[in-house]
């Protein structure tokens, strides 16, 4: 199966790389079809989060993919201006079956930072859409994604690894609770108004705040997430008023410039009369300038930080997941039979064909020669052996080669191919060769049996 899956994640790269590979929004359209055109696949879907960078690409049969991975990697370094060997270190690629089974890993939130996230599975099914709307999804990722969605969702219905709430967005709520021991009087900021924030404040609003408020570039997008949950929908212009209230302060956009910088923060400070803040970058590329973390009264924490509380979160989930790997391995084992059997159907197709043509072409020799006024019983019995000698040429060279060989594997598939018993072969070795010694009298015999 020509299918290779690469990226980089946070099991590979810290976050100033990740950041650095990740792909706005915006770019992924073009993208998708620069890779198709720089880095010569067939198909590709572009999948791009906090954590994790990964391409899903279908290459050209018959070439190695070790060098197909190598070209993806120069094509991901070339378009974000890096060195190869700055990826390399980094980066990692699966091929056929493996990268069927870490995709569905990806899908089923196996692989995530946080095991079990649901949120990168409709990460991932957007990745998809965005891909086919682009034009660079084909038969064969139009045949495995569907796939991979339907095993990833079997996961999630029959073992616990999605109970208990446990995202990234849980814990960045979870470590509010560790700083401030009274939720309910806190002030909440939160900054974007995507998926992630959305969650955030669904778990603020669990944990007790009461008080939130939604920033983002759009005001209409902040109100109609903020009437979700009874809160203050603002623009990214008035944070700095907003600083000055907030306790709490977790933020995920897609920019690709810091939102917050030292600055404001520390003007904040001086009008809160350096009561502290709780922040939560969980944006990739960064949302807060790193010199944030430098002030006093400030508890800056990336989205590589919240690792600890995520392990601490993930016990109950451990358990389920050697289940989820065998509803997986089934899965994917299925999958590829399938990919197999496609392509012996594709094989069948071409023999069906060859035959076909074959046929028609002794056809048209035996009407002219009918045309002609030969005899009948001799044109029939011309097409006949004319045909079969033409059908069974080449199995018979390449089973004569396989014995000269000693390729005994290849003579038991063939009798199994071909529905033979085991010593038929041999007995038919003593046969004349199909395209050879024609017994004189053969016309003859076959005019009295036809007779």
């Amino acid at each position: 199966m020509n299918f290779i899956a690469l990226g980089i994640s946070h099991n590979s790269a810290a976050v100033e790389m990740r950041e650095r590979v990740a792909f706005a929004p915006e770019q992924v359209s073009e993208a998708l079809a620069d890779a198709c055109a720089g880095a010569g696949v067939d198909e590709v879907v572009i999948l791009s989060t906090c954590n994790r960078t990964e391409l899903y690409a279908i290459v050209p049969e018959g070439q190695e993919p070790t060098a197909r991975a190598q070209q993806l990697i120069d094509w991901v370094a070339n378009y974000h201006h890096l060195g190869d060997e700055e990826l390399q270190r980094c980066a990692y690629h699966f091929h056929a079956g493996d990268a069927v089974r870490h995709l569905v890993q990806v899908a089923s939130g196996l692989d995530s930072m946080v095991l079990g996230e649901p949120q990168i599975f409709g990460q991932l099914k957007s990745a998809f859409a965005v891909a086919r709307e682009a034009g660079t999804v084909g038969p064969e990722l139009g045949r495995l994604f569907p796939r991979v969605f339907s095993i990833a969702k079997r996961v999630r219905t029959d073992t616990a690894i999605g109970e208990n709430p446990v995202s990234v967005a849980y814990a960045a709520v979870d470590l509010a609770g560790h700083i401030f021991s009274d939720l309910s009087h806190c002030h909440a900021l939160l900054v974007g108004a995507g998926e992630t924030v959305e969650l955030v404040a669904r778990h603020l609003i669990e944990a007790g705040v009461s008080h939130i408020v939604i920033a983002n570039r759009t005001l209409g997008r902040a109100r109609e997430l903020a009437q979700k949950f009874g809160a203050e929908a603002v623009l990214l212009a008035e944070i700095p008023e907003q600083l000055e209230r907030a306790d709490i302060v977790i933020t995920s956009t897609a920019s690709q410039l810091p939102i917050l910088g030292k600055g404001a923060v520390e003007q904040a400070l001086k009008v809160r009369k350096h009561r502290p803040f709780l922040m939560v970058d969980i944006a990739v590329p960064r949302d807060i300038e790193p010199q944030v973390g430098e002030l006093r009264d400030v508890y800056l924490y990336s989205v590589d930080d919240l690792r600890e509380i995520v392990d601490e979160n993930l016990r109950t989930r451990r358990d389920e997941a050697s289940k989820a790997d065998l509803i997986i391995d089934e899965g994917v084992a299925l999958y590829m039979e399938e990919v197999r059997s496609l392509r012996a159907v594709d094989v069948v197709k071409a023999y069906r064909g060859m035959a076909e043509q074959l046929r028609g072409e002794e056809l048209q020799r035996a009407e002219r020669a009918l045309a002609r006024g030969d005899d009948p019983l001799q044109v029939l019995n011309r097409l006949s052996r004319a045909l079969t000698n033409k059908l069974i040429h080449a199995p018979t060279a390449g089973l004569k080669q396989a014995s000269a060989q000693g390729r005994q594997d290849l003579l038991d598939n063939a009798c199994a191919l071909l529905g033979l018993a085991a010593d038929e072969p041999a007995a038919a070795a003593q046969e004349p060769d199909a395209e050879l010694n024609i017994p004189p009298n053969a016309v003859e015999t076959d005019r009295r049996t036809l007779q």
